[in-house]
């Protein structure tokens, strides 16, 4: 929750309102109403294998994930995907169908809706970025021992796994 109004800088007040604590300002009367963040990401498949990441950053350092990241406020989704698969991994690529869209109500950061895209790579190659400390493609064998970076993860995974396993 936040402790200052964005509109007028006086500290905030909690009040019940609408049945859930929220924030308030007492001066200017702004409510804030806590929201889901926009996440995007891509499912690039490459000679049966996934592509993955492993981060290199809190929360889940060390843990593996399809790249992904938060949608800027001037960016289509599917761009947004396209160019986090660019920052994570070096690979440029092109978002393609949506597979799904994933909840994630345990990212210590807030709850997430991830919208997750088939991509094909365009150009590039693998390379490590300040937020990874690995990328590798993997196969379905091997994905299932790996330690998956949250609840959005292991949900994507798991339905890619369904159709190839």
């Amino acid at each position: 929750m936040i402790a200052y109004c964005q509109n007028c800088g006086t500290r905030v007040e909690t009040r019940i309102i609408d049945g859930r604590e929220r924030a308030v300002c007492p001066d200017c009367g702004t409510i804030y109403y806590q929201q889901w963040k926009v996440s995007a990401g891509v499912r690039v498949v490459k000679d049966g294998k996934l592509l993955l990441v492993q981060r290199g950053i809190d929360p889940w350092r060390g843990k593996w994930h399809m790249p992904a990241g938060y949608v800027e406020v001037d960016e289509e989704p599917s761009l947004a995907a396209e160019r986090e698969a660019r920052e994570e991994t070096g690979l440029i690529v092109r978002a393609g169908n949506l597979v799904d869209c994933y909840l994630d109500t345990q990212d210590p950061r807030g709850n997430v809706i991830i919208l997750l895209y088939e991509a094909a790579i365009i150009d590039g190659s693998l390379t490590l970025s300040k937020e990874t400390q690995s990328v590798k493609f993997f196969s379905p064998h091997e994905i299932q021992s790996l330690p998956l970076a949250g609840m959005s993860s292991e949900k994507e995974i798991v339905d890619w796994l369904k159709t190839v396993l």
